[in-house]
């Protein structure tokens, strides 16, 4: 595992665990196990960094969303929300602790959120067999609302929404 690699997992491990805010430079140099040097040579700046922590996640996140039907897609919430744990979604949490005025960050999740969005009206097309943008939006939601309920509901957030997502993807076949 290169510099760059290490110092990214242990951001990200640190950031999702704590929240931006509360993770340190101090906590960072130590648990990426490298000198305050070091980790500025490679990330810059705290912001920076949370920018390319974003960036890595919105990369493992988005190939779990290669799928080609909605059912699917709530199975790989399922998976990643197994995997990962159910803290809701860094990108919103990171965007809602800088208040939207840290511009790395910013971007990164506004990068993530619509890239994810288009990833969703494709998929529902493809399982609907043509575009329904009000259906792939009730989705979205619907997996948005799941990721964060799950924070204090657990996996059933998933499961309930993935049976409320089929109850509308079966009226709009209808």
């Amino acid at each position: 595992m290169n510099l760059s690699t290490k110092l990214i997992t242990a951001a990200e491990r640190l950031f999702d665990r704590h929240g931006y805010t509360a993770t340190g430079m101090d906590r960072l140099i130590q648990a990426a196990g490298m000198s305050s040097r070091t980790l500025y040579k490679h990330a810059g700046s705290k912001a920076q960094l949370m920018a390319d922590v974003l960036g890595a996640r919105d990369r493992r996140f988005m190939a779990r969303l290669e799928v080609g039907s909605v059912d699917a897609l709530f199975a790989a919430l399922e998976d990643w929300v197994r995997v990962e744990g159910t803290r809701g979604c860094l990108f919103l949490r990171a965007l809602a602790e800088t208040g939207g005025d840290t511009p790395e960050i910013a971007e990164a999740v506004a990068a993530h959120k619509a890239a994810f969005s288009e990833r969703i009206a494709q998929v529902v097309a493809a399982d609907l067999g043509r575009e329904n943008p009000r259906l792939a939006e009730q989705v979205l939601v619907l997996f948005e609302g799941a990721t964060h309920a799950g924070i204090y509901r657990g996996a059933e957030a998933v499961s309930a929404a993935r049976e409320a997502a089929a109850v509308l993807l079966e009226g709009a076949r209808r």
